[in-house]
């Protein structure tokens, strides 16, 4: 069985399949136009907030996938991620440099996690 959440008519938040907790891109809807560091804080809280709803944490995160429209802000986020991840279970982890659908936005974040 799939469970959805937060789904509308084009996408949901998060699809869970069996054990695997999928969570779409999320982006810093509460700090738009912010510091780098600052919109990965709030889009890591969003992720703990998600993976809550979900039923699991991020100890149990196996991928990730971090946008930055800046790779040169590739230390900035880091600074953040680092002190975010659960010691000893950092992720399978990806991160480029691309455009993101609004220019408010400067880092996206997707995640897969175990539940």
């Amino acid at each position: 069985m799939i469970e959805r959440i937060d789904t509308s008519q084009r996408m949901s938040q998060v699809v869970i399949n069996a054990d695997t907790v999928y969570l779409a891109g999320q982006v810093a809807l509460g700090a738009p136009g912010a510091s780098v560091a600052d919109q990965t804080k709030d889009v890591l809280k969003r992720i703990d907030n998600l993976l809550s709803q979900a039923g699991t944490d991020k100890t149990k995160l196996l991928s990730a996938t971090i946008w930055l429209t800046d790779i040169n802000d590739f230390d900035e986020m880091n600074s953040v991620w680092d002190a975010w991840v659960s010691p000893g279970n950092a992720p399978a982890r990806a991160c480029v440099e691309s455009a993101l659908a609004a220019p408010q936005f400067n880092v996206e974040i997707g995640i897969i996690a175990a539940k």
